[in-house]
């Protein structure tokens, strides 16, 4: 029996989006040229910020005829100054944001750590604080805007199985001293997204900005090209299903779309949302939801969430 898939509703696919302004993330490929697509075809300004500003232009050369606009600006999430400063350039132009999709993301695959010139661990870095510090110096002009909404992309990776749950090692988050895995800091970096996105909306609560954290689904993107360690192995042993337990890029964007668009999502302000996908080890998940309880229970804890954000402001240099 083929496996249904989530798709956002008429109403939402019809709202016209003229006068808005988004950010997505890694807007050049996969899921967040789809996001983007559908965001401008109904009319919407998109900020595609991307590392490889080449990639962005020949990417975008066939959204001429859409109702809406783009404009490219540069973003290098392993590069706090390049997020700092994609920040103030973006509020230099432009006085709103009505939606940011913290789309980007990656996982080092391999084994031997590797860290960025700011000295953090690459997966955790990209994946999630870089996108942690560009949210918090756009926050005042999310407000402004309000009704704003932050979607943050995490991963069934998060929510691992009964017997190996992924959490955050507060104490230790850029693996400084404990043994660095490279599957395992993807899936710490994916369930910290999670945590953020409870913390934002229980924070930004009347404020008129929304946060979600969302699984896309396993998107037929390039991701896991170049892997290697335990992240090669198992991209080798899913490559002969792939093409059957896959979504396209258009159904990967799905979710996001209904986060950052859809009226139902203001309802679950700080839940997670979630594509169906074979990938949930828990049966009962594999249906994905809009939302869906994450069988994770650290996904759920607020006071972790609140820890996170206070060592996280510390990492990035927010504080002091």
């Amino acid at each position: 029996m083929a496996r249904e898939k989530l798709r956002i509703d008429e109403k939402t696919k019809s709202k016209v989006l003229s006068g808005k302004t988004y950010i997505v993330t890694g807007a050049n490929s996969g899921v967040g040229l789809e996001t983007t697509r559908q965001l401008i075809k109904q009319g919407g300004h998109v900020v595609m910020a991307c590392r490889r500003v080449d990639a962005a232009k020949e990417a975008a050369a066939d959204f001429g005829g859409l109702r809406g606009s783009y404009e490219i600006m540069r973003l290098d999430l392993a590069d706090l100054q390049s997020i700092r400063g994609f920040a103030k350039e973006f509020q230099a132009k432009h006085k709103e944001l009505h939606g940011l999709d913290c789309n980007a993301g990656m996982v080092s695959m391999n084994n031997d750590i590797t860290r960025t010139k700011n000295g953090l661990e690459l997966t955790m870095q990209v994946s999630f604080f870089g996108h942690f510090l560009l949210t918090e110096l756009l926050l005042d002009v999310l407000k402004r805007s309000a009704p704003s909404r932050v979607v943050i992309l995490s991963s069934v990776v998060h929510a691992g199985d009964k017997q190996d749950r992924p959490d955050v090692h507060l104490e230790d988050l850029n693996f400084d001293s404990r043994k660095y895995n490279d599957f395992a800091a993807y899936g710490e970096a994916k369930l910290a997204n999670v945590l953020y996105a409870r913390e934002l909306a229980r924070r930004l609560k009347g404020t008129g900005v929304t946060a979600y954290s969302v699984h896309p689904g396993w998107a037929r993107s390039n991701f896991g090209s170049g892997a290697s360690g335990s992240m090669k192995v198992m991209m080798a042993l899913m490559r002969p299903f792939t093409r059957t337990m896959t979504d396209s890029n258009e159904e990967s964007a799905q979710t996001s779309l209904h986060c950052l668009l859809s009226d139902e999502a203001l309802e679950h302000n700080g839940a997670y949302f979630s594509q169906s996908s074979v990938l949930y080890r828990d049966r009962e998940r594999k249906a994905g939801g809009w939302p869906l309880e994450s069988p994770n229970s650290n996904a759920r804890d607020d006071m972790k969430a609140a820890k996170l954000v206070e060592a996280g402001r510390k990492i990035v240099g927010l504080d002091g």
